[in-house]
């Protein structure tokens, strides 16, 4: 099978996302039409991570995150002439759109081109990401049109589903997936004396860095605590507490290390898809504070393995809780392996997607989560 992937972001979760699915169908055919986000990581850097040698990339040139209606109308045409010249040759079977700006104009080319078999995972519903009811408004329209050009939605989670289906857009789901760590391989150096609170990935305002900080803020004047952000971004700026390290952008290893020498991982964001750093997280063994929100509920046990928070106050409380009652952390971090390796095993998960593709499987089961 030729599987045609339309990746704007070409970087961070979605180009993870995409590697693990090119991984996971090895004796398929992977053609990869990318943008590029440099100040994330450079093309050349993400091409590197792939191993699949059937994968093959074409550049999208004019593909950006930021919506232009010049530029937004010249990557439009520009996927067109890539994917009709795709098809005119037999190399096109399904095609995958990956994230919002792709979804929407990998559809639009889709339905002018005839081409049936498309599906589109959002890894973050868009329509939640606005800064005000005007603007999700305008978001949520647009996907309810998108939704009626054609092409089957794949959300990353069951809570993203149900946002989606709340919306009035058929769709079902596949959970995101993760390789399980041998964690004994696992580079021990990056464990703190410190009681260490460690987030991961892009510091931008889905990730709520405000919150971040607010909660680091409070622990100021106590030395005993420290936290990580590994990552870098456009809002780095609003991380000023003075126990706060952010590292930067750093290799895969380097991540883990840190993860895995941290006593809790911390998640403040807005919304998720389904957030590859929390699953890192877990298959290091580690108890997860997540905020409450789509794509965190997912992960988090019944307190098990960890626990959602709604205000910074619970956020600071439970934090306090874990640092004084630290043996209780190693069992939490058994449950959130545990819990990675039943339900957030990319083998697993992510072989589904060739029956998707191949139209050999049904619509998917849905729980019901409640949340605002």
């Amino acid at each position: 099978m030729i599987i045609v992937h339309v990746v704007e972001p070409f970087a961070a979760g979605v180009g993870v996302f995409v590697k693990y699915l090119t991984e996971t169908m090895p004796e398929d055919r992977h053609l990869i039409i990318h943008g590029e986000r440099k100040e994330v990581m450079p093309v050349e850097e993400v091409k590197k991570t792939f191993s699949n040698p059937n994968v093959k990339f074409i550049r999208w040139r004019s593909a950006q995150r930021s919506i232009n209606i010049y530029k937004d109308f010249l990557a439009l045409g520009e996927l067109y002439t890539i994917l009709r010249r795709l098809k005119s040759k037999g190399l096109l079977e399904s095609v995958h759109l990956h994230s919002s700006k792709s979804g929407l104009l990998g559809r639009i080319v889709c339905k002018m081109l005839g081409i049936k078999n498309v599906f589109y995972t959002p890894n973050g519903a868009p329509f939640l990401s606005g800064k005000n009811y005007f603007s999700r408004f305008i978001y949520r329209q647009v996907e309810k049109w998108a939704s009626l050009l054609g092409g089957t939605v794949v959300c990353c989670s069951s809570s993203e589903l149900n946002a989606y289906r709340q919306l009035g857009i058929d769709a079902t789901y596949i959970n995101n997936g993760i390789k399980l760590e041998n964690r004994t391989k696992i580079d021990k150096a990056g464990k703190s004396e410190k009681f260490r609170i460690i987030t991961t990935g892009r510091i931008i305002a889905q990730k709520n860095p405000f919150l971040f900080n607010s909660i680091a803020t409070y622990f100021n004047e106590f030395d005993q605590f420290e936290f990580i952000w590994a990552g870098d971004g456009e809002d780095r700026k609003i991380l000023t507490a003075k126990n706060i390290i952010v590292t930067g952008w750093l290799n895969q290893a380097e991540t883990k290390r840190l993860v895995s020498g941290s006593n809790i991982y911390l998640s403040t964001a807005l919304y998720e898809g389904l957030s590859f750093g929390v699953l890192e997280a877990l298959t290091l063994n580690k108890p997860v504070l997540l905020s409450y929100c789509v794509g965190n509920m997912d992960v988090v046990k019944n307190g098990i393995n960890g626990d959602l928070f709604k205000t910074q106050t619970e956020a600071i409380l439970k934090i306090i809780q874990y640092h004084n009652n630290r043996d209780m952390l190693s069992v939490m971090g058994e449950f959130s392996k545990s819990i990675c390796e039943t339900e957030f095993n990319v083998e697993d998960n992510f072989s589904v997607y060739r029956q998707l593709y191949a139209n050999t499987v049904d619509i998917l089961p849905v729980k019901k989560w409640a949340f605002a």
